[in-house]
């Protein structure tokens, strides 16, 4: 065969991923911006200052996934606007910013809106690794944590997280932070199907019911995860929305 029909052959690159970013501070948008435009196969499409600006055009903008400071000047707050955004969207990804320390955020989500959403400290995008698992995960309809908030807490009593071996929490915490089942082996240094087995046993462990069409199975580990692992404090309140764990 010539080398002009291998050439023909080759499977064509994905096209790149498409991202929005809502932010109101102007610097922090644009270090995101170029945080996200230096890592590759990457095109920021645009970015905005506030919500209704960015409800208005967003959707004719036909992004991936949306970046959302959780704090926004507008007539909804970044929450808000993600979930409207998904109303027009329903593949969006949507990746939350903030200063605040409160993944259990995601638990207040409606059922129906929860997968697809990543909670990311602002502080941590210039991790590009933790920056590019809460992109994909979000894309990929998972659930994911910032790695930093990630701490391997005691679970409440009674959790089904109690019954968890150390191996199963440990790979549970990975999952959390959006580790494929591949970068969880090189992490711990255990087999790909090592990973698997343990996977399938705290999902037994936690009851998740791996027929329900409407949450995947990581998604329903993630979401006990952040319901049952005890939080600092009992009550906060986080863009105006009261959390209470």
């Amino acid at each position: 065969m010539s080398q002009e029909g291998i050439a023909e052959t080759r499977p064509a690159p994905a096209p790149p991923i498409k991202a929005v970013v809502v932010e109101d501070e102007g610097l922090f948008r644009d270090l995101l911006t170029t945080c996200l435009a230096q890592r590759g196969h990457m095109d920021v499409l645009a970015g905005f200052g506030d919500t209704d600006s960015a409800l208005a055009q967003i959707p004719m903008l036909g992004p991936d996934v949306a970046l959302l400071d959780i704090d926004l000047p507008g007539s909804v707050d970044g929450v808000g606007l993600g979930l409207e955004l998904r109303k027009l969207m329903p593949a969006l990804g949507i990746v939350l910013l903030s200063n605040h320390a409160l993944p259990q955020l995601l638990t207040s989500l409606p059922r129906e809106a929860v997968a697809g959403w990543s909670y990311l400290i602002k502080r941590s995008v210039g991790d590009v690794a933790t920056l590019i698992r809460a992109v994909t995960g979000a894309i990929s309809g998972l659930v994911t944590i910032d790695s930093s908030l990630v701490s391997g807490g005691p679970a409440r009593e009674g959790s089904p997280l109690q019954r968890l071996t150390r191996r199963q929490r440990e790979v549970l915490d990975l999952i959390a932070q959006g580790y494929t089942n591949a970068a969880i082996a090189d992490a711990l240094v255990v087999s790909e199907k090592s990973v698997e087995k343990h996977i399938s046993s705290l999902y037994l462990e936690l009851g998740i019911n791996r027929e329900d069409a409407a949450l995947q199975p990581r998604v329903q580990a993630v979401l006990t995860y952040l319901r049952d692992v005890s939080p600092g404090h009992t009550v906060s309140r986080v863009a105006g929305r009261t959390l209470r764990p």
